[in-house]
């Protein structure tokens, strides 16, 4: 898919050395199609490796898509410089009047906090609300998956006794739902959490689904109302480094991390990880975009 973005955007170059099509807007405005139009709230802390996994995520169909980065109004982002955030962002004040195909709701560090005390919460969940009117799929990711589905629909999280930290077996049912289609029987998820959501409450809830879940990480694929909202609860789009820096990450701050599951070779953390999951998360995305949104999406937004 030639992903649309910014001429500017730092993250271009390495996605073109990667031999990803990446669409600017002079090439873009030549073809008579009508684009998809995708909103990223990232609310990750690390801004460029996020959006260079997203990015790289949605780039696995024929189709074109518009992406528009929008970022908190009432937080300021603190490991970011500000002329990134001006160049590449908008807020949802801006945006709030456009209707768009697709929402991504990121993770975000906050997981240990309450929901209401997190500082941007309540523009959040305007976000959500405008999101049921006004997107025809939202993926949510993570902690941005905790949100929603706490929410939407009354679904609460845990505390875990210890971090979901490496990658993990996860399983499907229902192989013929669209948002698994394509995937093996097992497949492998970076996980990286210190929480868990309620298995029960979804389950009593006749607006979810679960699609795909770990035996021991739990719930990670949950379909509500056919797709309208759709919650990821790991971190299919990391790069083959980013639990390596998040654990040694760790270690600097004193935390005394344990070593990621099932992520080193031999569990050694001087060895470089092998990259295990990348083609079902290009799997997960491509099913989201066709099924769910390109599929079911008006001409006319």
């Amino acid at each position: 898919m030639p992903i649309r973005i910014d001429n500017d955007l730092p993250v271009k170059k390495i996605l073109e050395e990667e031999n990803i099509f990446v669409m600017d807007e002079d090439r873009a405005m030549s073809q008579d199609i009508r684009p998809l139009e995708v909103v990223i709230l990232n609310l990750m802390p690390l801004k460029e490796d996020t959006e260079l996994q997203l990015l790289r995520s949605l780039s696995n169909t024929p189709l074109q898509v518009n992406i528009t980065f929008i970022r908190t109004g009432t937080y300021e982002p603190k490991n970011v410089a500000r002329k990134h955030l001006e160049r590449f962002y908008t807020t949802f004040e801006q945006i709030r009047h456009r209707r768009f195909d697709g929402l991504i709701i990121t993770g975000a560090p906050v997981e240990r906090m309450e929901f209401e005390e997190v500082e941007y919460w309540k523009e959040l969940t305007r976000i959500m609300d405008w999101s049921e009117k006004n997107v025809t799929s939202t993926l949510h990711i993570c902690w941005g998956a905790q949100a929603g589905l706490y929410y939407r629909y009354g679904v609460h999280k845990f505390d875990l006794p210890v971090k979901f930290s490496g990658i993990y077996k996860h399983y499907t049912f229902h192989k013929r739902t669209p948002l698994v289609r394509g995937f093996d029987d097992s497949f492998l998820v970076p996980q990286s959490r210190y929480t868990g959501i309620n298995k029960d409450e979804i389950l009593a809830n006749d607006k979810l689904e679960i699609v795909s879940e770990s035996d021991i990480t739990g719930p990670y694929l949950i379909i509500a109302e056919g797709g309208k909202n759709i919650f990821v609860t790991g971190h299919p789009e990391y790069d083959t480094m980013t639990l390596d820096q998040e654990y040694k990450r760790d270690i600097k701050r004193g935390l005394n991390p344990a070593i990621p599951c099932n992520y080193y070779p031999e569990n050694d953390p001087t060895k470089k990880p092998i990259k295990s999951w990348r083609c079902h998360a290009n799997t997960l995305y491509f099913n989201w975009l066709n099924y769910y949104v390109y599929q079911v999406t008006p001409y006319q937004l």
